[in-house]
C-alpha cells in the first residue's frame, strides 16, 4: 500500500542523502513531498557533495539544484505517514525553525517511521525526542545524541551500516543506503519481490 512521505530538506542538503531516497521511495510507488522552510513547490536547494577520501573528515563540494515539490507552509504532519531526513549541512540550520521541530516531534511521538541520516539526526537531537533510543549518525554527530539522551550505535569501518530503534532508523553517511533504505522501507510496510 502506497505511503505518503515527507522529506525536510535546506540548501546544501547532502546530495545523495536527498536525490536517492526520493527517488527510490518514489520509485516503489510511494508519494514524497520534499519541502523546505522559505520555500514553494517549483523552486530548488542547492545541494553538497560529501564524500570519503581519506582525510580527517568528508570532504565537500557542490552538487546539483533538488527541485522541491511541494510548499513549507502548508504541511500538515498529521497527513503523512512517515518522515525522511536527509543530512549535509541543511540540519544545522533547518533545527532552528521552530515549525521544523513540531514536525519531527509529531514523527517521532506519533510512533510513524522516521529515517534520519548523517547529521539529520540533528534535528531529532534539538526535537529532544530521543532520550533512551539508540541511533547512529556520522560520528562528529555522537557527542549530540549522548547530550540529547540517546545510546550510540557505532559506525562500522564503511559507514554502511544503519540502526533501528522502534519507529526510527538511522545510518551514518549515505554509503549505508542499501541498508537504511531497506530497513526503512521494512517500517513502513512496504514490500518488494524480486
Amino acid at each position: 500500500m502506497s505511503k505518503k512521505i515527507l522529506m525536510l530538506v535546506g540548501d546544501f542538503v547532502e546530495d545523495y542523502e536527498a536525490m536517492v531516497p526520493f527517488q527510490i521511495l518514489k520509485m516503489v510507488g510511494h508519494t514524497v513531498h520534499a519541502v523546505c522552510p522559505g520555500k514553494k513547490a517549483g523552486e530548488t536547494v542547492k545541494t553538497a557533495v560529501h564524500d570519503f577520501e581519506g582525510d580527517q573528515t568528508y570532504t565537500e563540494k557542490r552538487g546539483h539544484n533538488f527541485m522541491l515539490n511541494a510548499d513549507f507552509e502548508k504541511i500538515k504532519p498529521e497527513n503523512y505517514d512517515a518522515i525522511v531526513i536527509p543530512g549535509g549541512r541543511a540540519p544545522e540550520y533547518l533545527r532552528l525553525n521552530d515549525k521544523v521541530l513540531e514536525i519531527v516531534k509529531h514523527f517521532v511521538e506519533s510512533g510513524k517511521p522516521v529515517a534520519a541520516i548523517c547529521h539529520g539526526i540533528q534535528l531529532l537531537t534539538a526535537a529532544n525526542v530521543i532520550k533512551g533510543r539508540t541511533l547512529t549518525a556520522y560520528p562528529a554527530v555522537k557527542a549530540e545524541i549522548l547530550l540529547a539522551g540517546g545510546k550510540w550505535c557505532e559506525v562500522n569501518s564503511t559507514f554502511s551500516n544503519a540502526c533501528v530503534d522502534g519507529n526510527i532508523v538511522t545510518a551514518p553517511a549515505w554509503p549505508a543506503h542499501p541498508e537504511w533504505i531497506r530497513k526503512f522501507l521494512e517500517l513502513l510496510g512496504t514490500e518488494i519481490k524480486v
